[in-house]
């Protein structure tokens, strides 16, 4: 029988301690199994890994070219806003690893506290995910909006994740400590408030027990988004969009021609040798071919790699029609 997608725990429960490294809630096969459209490279839990290269040019990505690529694609729920954000002048750009909470219940919090002796974890589950991030991961993390005694990360947990993954979080919930979070030079983080609480999600606390970890590196509900393990996630300008990683190039590519078609629009607007009328619709194929030149004279000066420059060329010189 299938199990159920959005209850990952169950999965913790046939998880063997030497899989642990490698494995969270959502094993391996599962993530897997539900990002099938990928077809690169993947980190040991099965996470799709967006290459270096791309996030690094993913940092120049508006939000709104962003929504355009994936909206086009089907993708209709994808942006979130409404956060508090650390360090809003930076950009925030990584793979997501993900995590799941909800209401703390005794029961089932008896079951994963003695799943994760099984498995070797160490300390409140809190730090289980924390343990598996790699550097460029965003932490993902669904605590449902739980302000007063909900915070589940404080300075401390916020310098082991700044320290494992170089990155900040996306978390629906409440931080603490958030002076010390702000020394950390790039911690860009997404938040939903600022509490001075902590939360309780052990069983020593059980008279208390506000919340529960039912998921790691499983599908993710972060405000009207799923979220997957592997997503880039790229925040700035006070919103989130959670791209599927088999999107990510359609999205810095038509990101990169758009950026470049506005500055030769722009300056040739100001030079007057085209009309607003011409530049603010469908080029013609003079303009499509002056485009074309000008790439090739300034490649060296414009906001856009030249490696990145050569390959438009390449494509616009096999598809351009000829005089």
């Amino acid at each position: 029988m299938e199990r159920t997608v959005f209850f990952a725990m169950a999965a913790a429960i046939v998880l063997s301690p030497a899989a642990y490294p490698q494995q969270g809630f959502f094993t391996k096969e599962d993530v897997i199994k539900y990002t099938p459209e990928w077809k690169g490279e993947r980190f040991a839990d099965g996470r799709p890994k967006v290459s270096e290269a791309l996030l690094d040019r993913m940092k120049s990505v508006t939000l709104e070219e962003a929504w355009a690529v994936l909206r086009n694609a089907g993708y209709n729920h994808q942006y979130e806003d409404g956060w508090l954000v650390i360090h809003p002048d930076k950009v925030l750009v990584g793979r997501a690893l993900t995590a799941e909470w909800m209401p703390g219940r005794p029961d089932v919090q008896r079951v994963v506290e003695e799943q994760g002796k099984l498995d070797h974890r160490i300390g409140a589950q809190n730090a289980w995910p924390v343990d598996m991030l790699q550097q460029r991961d965003v932490y993902v993390c669904d605590h449902f909006e739980l302000k007063q005694d909900g915070p589940s990360i404080g300075d401390n947990v916020g310098n082991a994740i700044y320290a494992r993954s170089g990155n900040g979080i996306v978390y629906n919930g409440a931080v603490r400590d958030i002076e010390g979070l702000k020394e950390l030079p790039n911690f860009v983080s997404f938040v939903r408030f600022y509490d001075p609480s902590h939360h309780f999600g052990s069983l020593s606390s059980a008279a208390r027990l506000n919340s529960t970890m039912v998921g790691i590196n499983c599908p993710t509900r972060i405000g009207h988004v799923m979220v997957m393990p592997g997503d880039v996630v790229l925040g700035k300008d006070g919103g989130v969009i959670f791209i599927p990683p088999q999107l990510a190039e359609q999205v810095v590519k038509y990101s990169e021609i758009t950026r470049l078609r506005d500055v030769f629009g722009h300056q040739r607007l100001r030079e007057k040798k085209y009309t607003a009328g011409q530049i603010d619709t469908r080029w013609s194929e003079p303009i499509e071919r002056d485009f074309t030149e000008w790439l090739k004279a300034n490649e060296n000066d414009l906001p856009v790699g030249r490696n990145e420059i050569e390959e438009i060329l390449k494509e616009r010189t096999q598809n351009q029609p000829r005089q």
